[in-house]
């Protein structure tokens, strides 16, 4: 009798926008490079980088890595790139300054072949770390665990928490059937990309065995600055946020998703009070059509008095102005005792 030989396990592609990442994409590729899942391609586009960040993603080649260059279109046309090039069965996106633990592929891989469904979305833990990665900060949220579609964007969107965009697995039927990411959003492209392909599949199998090292943005992480001052990218935002809002009321529309909207629109008001009164004045119209009403947002009490007395705009400069002056401190304490401190090499079992 003729024994058939075993089907080759599933492709995984590990796909890397970059843009003048030359501090951190080494240690990146290295990470994807340590990845235990052996059937793995990884593609890096270079979008344009100003520094060595294409010089030294070339480095890597002779282990395997694809490195391409297109002109300067951003992260979600950089993405799409990558995509394109890709021959994968399954898709692992990954930023240019963030690290997969060595299994993080593999544990989610193994929860595969217990659901057996290439309509299930696969999520991850992750943390959050400066420069010592060893030092990252894993703190579970609600969105931790197995999840319908509804229940997941409920989550998100009323609770204000999200997943990292590496921590997710996804199939190539999944993403195909999703389309490309949305080159019109310039800040929350990772959002509404992974709200359409929750919308497509059968739910998120959560593998907490399974990590991610998210270098935190800094300034940006949980703070005005998410969004800043440029139009565009406020304009962008806004569209993310209603495209958000639709996705959800598409799965179910009922009281809870109507709370669960109101709360979103709410805790992003801020971005948009009071420079924008087109904006806000759509928000508080979508609020009241899903039953609700948006209240004024709230700034820190640190910030009191300063809005009482010179206003609105000078209580925001002052609040990004603070948190300028915090992160540039952290950053630089991080860094003196990254570089005090021996190096642990990618794939210590301590990481």
């Amino acid at each position: 009798m003729q024994r058939t030989a075993p089907a080759p396990k599933p492709l995984v592609s590990i796909l890397i926008p970059a843009h003048n990442a030359q501090e951190w994409i080494a240690d990146t590729l290295r990470s994807a490079i340590a990845q235990t899942w052996v059937r793995k391609e990884i593609i890096v586009v270079d979008d344009g980088s100003t520094d060595q960040t294409h010089a030294i993603a070339r480095q890597f080649e002779p282990q395997g890595v694809l490195v391409v260059r297109q002109e300067n279109q951003g992260a979600a046309a950089a993405r799409n790139k990558a995509f394109s090039l890709s021959r994968g069965d399954y898709i692992q996106w990954l930023d240019a300054d963030d690290l997969l633990a060595p299994d993080k592929i593999a544990k989610q891989m193994a929860a595969l072949d217990e659901s057996g469904s290439q309509s299930t979305l696969f999520s991850s833990a992750w943390g959050v770390f400066l420069y010592r990665y060893y030092r990252a900060n894993f703190i579970p949220t609600a969105l931790w665990c197995d999840l319908s579609p509804v229940e997941w964007l409920l989550r998100k969107m009323g609770q204000n928490i999200y997943m990292q965009t590496a921590t997710w697995l996804v199939s190539r039927r999944l993403t195909e059937a999703v389309g490309p990411w949305d080159t019109r959003l310039l800040g929350d492209d990772d959002g509404e990309y992974f709200c359409r392909v929750l919308l497509a599949s059968d739910g998120v199998r959560f593998v907490g065995e399974g990590k991610v090292y998210y270098r935190g943005p800094g300034l940006a992480f949980g703070s005005l600055s998410h969004v800043g001052q440029s139009a565009r990218k406020i304009d962008a935002h806004w569209l993310s946020m209603q495209l958000h809002i639709k996705y959800l009321r598409s799965l179910e529309d009922s009281e809870r998703v109507g709370t669960a909207c109101v709360r979103y629109l709410q805790n992003s008001l801020i971005y948009f009070y009071p420079e924008r009164p087109d904006i806000v004045k759509q928000a508080e119209q979508i609020a009241r059509d899903l039953g609700g009403k948006l209240q004024c947002p709230h700034l820190s009490w640190k910030y009191y008095w300063m809005r009482a007395v010179l206003g609105w705009r000078m209580a925001k400069q002052g609040q990004h102005l603070l948190l300028s002056f915090r992160w540039a401190a952290t950053k630089f304490w991080d860094k003196t005792l990254f570089r005090i401190a021996s190096r642990r090499p990618l794939g210590d079992p301590g990481m």
